[in-house]
C-alpha cells in the first residue's frame, strides 16, 4: 500500500518542480520582453477589480455552498433517492446554457449590476456541488450504515457522524470544481455591469491592448489556481484521515 502513494507524491514534487520552472521561464520572458511593464502600469487597476473579483466569487460561491450541500443532502434520502436524477436535470440548466445566455436572463429581471451577476454565477456553480454531495453520500458503503444503525444512531446521528465524513472528499471535490468555474466565469459580470477582471480583459480586446488584455486575465487565473490550492489544503486539513486517500 505504501508504494503506490510514494509514488504519487514523488510525482506530484516532480510536477511541482515543472510548473514552478515553466512559470519562472514566463516570468523571465514577460520581464524581458517588456511585457510585464505593460501590464504592471495597470496595478491599482488590478488591485481594485480584483477586490471586487474575490466579493463576487465568495459570495456567489457562498449561497451555493449554503443551498448545494443541503439539497444534495435532501436527494440523496431513501424518500427521493429515485427521483433524484430527474431533478437535477433541472439544475443542468445552469451548465448546458451559455452563461451570457444565464446572465441576459437575470438581467431581464433583475437588472445591471452586482446581483444580476451573483444570481448567474450561483446557478452556473450549484450543479457541481450538489451532484458531489449527493453522490458522495450515495457512495458511504451500505455496511457502515447496519453498522451505525446496530449501534442505535438514529438517521441525524448516522447522516452527521458516518455519511458525511466519508463523503466529505467527494464534496470538497465538487467545490473545487465549482469555485474554479465560478473564478472564470466571473468576467463576463463586467457585461452587465457587475464589475470584476473582466473590465480589463474585454476592454483590452476592444482596444486591441495586449497588456491591459492580459492585466486581467493573468491575475483571474491566479485567482483559480489559489483557491484550488487553498480548498485543496483545506480538505487535508478537514477530512479525516482514515477517509481521506491524500493523508
Amino acid at each position: 500500500m505504501t508504494r503506490p502513494q510514494t509514488t504519487l507524491s514523488s510525482l506530484q514534487r516532480v510536477n511541482r518542480y515543472v510548473l514552478g520552472l515553466v512559470l519562472l521561464a514566463i516570468g523571465i520572458w514577460a520581464q524581458r520582453s517588456g511585457l510585464l511593464d505593460e501590464i504592471l502600469q495597470y496595478w491599482v487597476d488590478i488591485v481594485y477589480l480584483s477586490g471586487q473579483h474575490i466579493e463576487l466569487t465568495l459570495i456567489s460561491g457562498g449561497l451555493a455552498l449554503l443551498t448545494g450541500i443541503p439539497l444534495g443532502i435532501v436527494l440523496s434520502r431513501p424518500m427521493l433517492r429515485h427521483w433524484a436524477e430527474s431533478l437535477m436535470q433541472g439544475l443542468n440548466i445552469g451548465t448546458t446554457i451559455p452563461t451570457l445566455a444565464v446572465l441576459a436572463l437575470s438581467m431581464s429581471f433583475l437588472g445591471i449590476g452586482a446581483t444580476p451577476a451573483i444570481f448567474a454565477l450561483w446557478i452556473a456553480s450549484l450543479l457541481y456541488i450538489v451532484r458531489n454531495t449527493y453522490s458522495g453520500l450515495n457512495a458511504v458503503p451500505d455496511y457502515l450504515l447496519e453498522a451505525a444503525r446496530g449501534l442505535g444512531m438514529k438517521p441525524l446521528q448516522i447522516l452527521i457522524r458516518v455519511e458525511l465524513p466519508n463523503a466529505l472528499f467527494v464534496i470538497f471535490a465538487g467545490v473545487r470544481t465549482a469555485f474554479a468555474i465560478n473564478i472564470g466565469t466571473v468576467p463576463l459580470a463586467f457585461l452587465i455591469g457587475g464589475g470584476g477582471l473582466g473590465e480589463l480583459i474585454f476592454t483590452g480586446i476592444d482596444l486591441n491592448d495586449s497588456g491591459m488584455m492580459l492585466a486581467g486575465a493573468i491575475p483571474t487565473a491566479l485567482l483559480a489556481v489559489f483557491a484550488d490550492a487553498l480548498i485543496g489544503f483545506s480538505a487535508l486539513v478537514l477530512i479525516p484521515r482514515g477517509v481521506n486517500p491524500l493523508r
